[in-house]
């Protein structure tokens, strides 16, 4: 056997990519190891949304490239070392030039080649190998199935790319046109998680709600009547959805949130700021106005729901009227959580060659104002729900002796006292403490 270490950065979909990869790599003979340390591949799964995200992936293959001499020089072994997922795509000459140690270069699209790549690369002739194609064939028809088992909470790639081209973000450029999973596909691989012992799917995509998956009669499925067909599946009693976009937020998906009592009332619809003035500098094509009346609907659909959002301060020509329009938002919708993050240009976006930069100070300034804001939020939301008892999916051990911990429908994160044999059942517990980023429980 082999072992391999995957390194994953960035978005849900890249771990969802690196199980899958793990997949195709099992034939073989490759196993999974937790470390970088003696294992015989290396694969950094990369992400290029977050700031300086290229430079990260060069000093981690700076420390590779150590242990990589390391392995030949005292043990006589080949490391082989891999580079995928977006910054894989967007640089992959780049990183051949920049480190030359590096065997293979895999984008997001074709990584279910890997086995090719591998039996091509030879680590020894330092011959490299790049695929960062959009291959006419599609990815998921050439994925295996699943190796092993998820665990009681897995992801489920349903739709990949995006055509909305945001002015500040490459994953068109880097994850290609929007494509959805024929629903065959979905409903066999969501059967497979579920008979291994999944209990929780999170259906991933980059526009997730813009999924339009061909069924077996030729017909069109919205991800609301996938999730209606999902809720079928004896055994799968948690299903959620991330990440969606507020133009495809359509009637039915909203509907499905009043009627399917399997999806959580927990929604991450991100936003990005609050202003008028930079929505439209962002591309995004849509107002302040249009995002809260959707949530208003989600809130009559589905009184409990709770919301999380993106939000990117000092984006460039942003004023402080515009900052004070996305701080009015947050405190009209009132989140449970959100993530947030300063403007920082990615390389061949519109919005990076603009002239209109905001000084790194003034976006630290801000960033730490609306951060304020919403764990304010965060904790005010937690604080709501002591004393309630919630159904908690067990996911995984605690950090200490005698504990476990799970999630809420709300995806809070619950500590509890509680036997291993929970693993993976969905327990009753009452709210007894809440804290700024997860609440304790007690099983009733």
């Amino acid at each position: 056997m082999k072992k391999l270490f995957i390194k994953t950065y960035g978005c849900q979909m890249n771990v969802y990519d690196s199980d899958r990869m793990t997949d195709v790599l099992a034939p073989l003979g490759y196993v999974p190891t937790g470390t970088a340390d003696g294992a015989d591949m290396v694969i950094l799964n990369t992400c290029h949304i977050r700031e300086k995200a290229s430079e990260k992936v060069f000093s981690e293959l700076g420390r590779l490239r150590m242990m990589k001499d390391r392995a030949r020089d005292q043990q006589g072994r080949d490391v082989t070392i891999a580079v995928a997922g977006c910054v894989a795509q967007a640089e992959g000459e780049e990183i051949t030039r920049r480190a030359p140690w590096v065997d293979i270069v895999v984008g997001p699209q074709t990584y279910h080649r890997l086995p090719e790549l591998v039996t091509k690369a030879d680590p020894a002739a330092r011959h490299r190998v790049i695929d960062t194609e959009f291959p006419e064939e599609v990815k998921f028809d050439s994925l295996p199935g699943e190796h092993a088992p998820r665990g009681p909470a897995a992801f489920l790639s349903v739709q990949e790319g995006c055509d909305k081209f945001c002015a500040f973000c490459v994953v068109p450029y880097t994850r290609g046109a929007e494509f959805s999973r024929p629903v065959n596909g979905v409903l066999a691989e969501a059967r497979r998680l579920v008979a291994a012992g999944t209990c929780e799917i999170t259906l991933l995509g980059q526009n997730v709600n813009a999924y339009h998956g061909e069924a077996a009669d030729g017909s069109s499925w919205s991800l609301a009547r996938l999730i209606r067909e999902l809720a079928e599946i004896d055994g799968l009693t948690r299903i959620r959805y991330t990440t969606s976009h507020p133009l495809d937020m359509e009637d039915d998906l909203i509907m499905a949130h009043r009627d399917v009592p399997q999806l959580m009332p927990y929604l991450h619809l991100p936003v990005q700021s609050g202003s008028d003035h930079i929505l439209t500098e962002m591309n995004r094509r849509h107002t302040n106005d249009v995002y809260l009346r959707i949530i208003d609907r989600l809130r009559e659909a589905r009184p409990d729901i709770a919301f999380s959002g993106d939000f990117i301060v000092g984006f460039p020509g942003e004023r402080d009227r515009d900052f004070a329009d996305t701080l009015s938002l947050i405190d009209k919708v009132g989140y449970a959580s959100a993530y947030s993050f300063k403007y920082s240009p990615r390389p061949g976006t519109p919005a990076a060659g603009s002239d209109e930069q905001v000084p790194e100070e003034v976006k630290a300034e801000r960033l730490e104002a609306l951060q304020q804001l919403i764990n304010a939020q965060q904790f005010a939301f937690n604080k709501r729900t002591e004393g309630q008892v919630m159904d908690v999916l067990i996911e995984r051990n605690g950090g200490r002796d005698g504990q476990m911990a799970g999630r809420t429908p709300y995806m809070q994160a619950v500590n509890v006292a509680a036997d291993e044999a929970l693993l993976g059942k969905i327990v009753s517990c009452q709210i007894t403490e809440a804290k700024q980023n997860s609440v304790v429980g007690v099983i009733q």
